[in-house]
């Protein structure tokens, strides 16, 4: 069954948490910086439900053949949309294939002429996004946390 694309609401909350306490995503999520519970769990769905209802547009869970692979999508961040892409472990090396299934849509979406994303600077291998086109932006600070900051002309 191909790749799809879910709310998150949709996800069984203990996947999420599994998913998000697991320490091989912790290590790239400079955000990240405590355990979660089933209140951040919460608190986190009810975030990104609330970009679907602010901007139309927000983040997705992926499923493969049904099964959670992980999160992400689109997020406003002043006048910048930023894609984020959170695997599973079990899922890591399809980032590729997914973004370019989720960069679909935002090139056929007039109010994005271009995506950024924020990379922890502990991200190794950046040759993924150079290979979609994405230009290198420089270092930012972004909730208090250093990130390598790319763009992607989608137009």
């Amino acid at each position: 069954m191909p790749l799809t694309f879910a709310r998150l609401p949709q996800i069984d909350p203990n996947l999420l948490l599994a998913h998000m306490n697991d320490p091989r995503i912790a290590a790239h999520l400079p955000l990240l910086t405590q355990p979660w519970g089933p209140q951040e769990v919460a608190a986190f769905v009810a975030a990104k439900e609330a970009c679907w209802a602010r901007d139309g547009l927000g983040h997705w869970a992926f499923l493969d053949d049904e099964s959670y692979v992980g999160w992400g999508g689109f997020q406003k961040e002043g006048e910048e949309w930023d894609f984020g892409l959170v695997l599973t472990p079990e899922a890591f090396g399809r980032g590729r294939a997914i973004a370019a299934q989720a960069l679909a849509k935002a090139r056929t979406d007039p109010r994005i002429p271009f995506v950024t994303f924020l990379l922890a600077p502990s991200r190794r291998s950046l040759s993924a996004l150079t290979r979609l086109g994405a230009r290198p932006l420089g270092e930012v600070e972004h909730a208090g946390q250093r990130f390598l900051k790319f763009r992607l002309d989608t137009a």
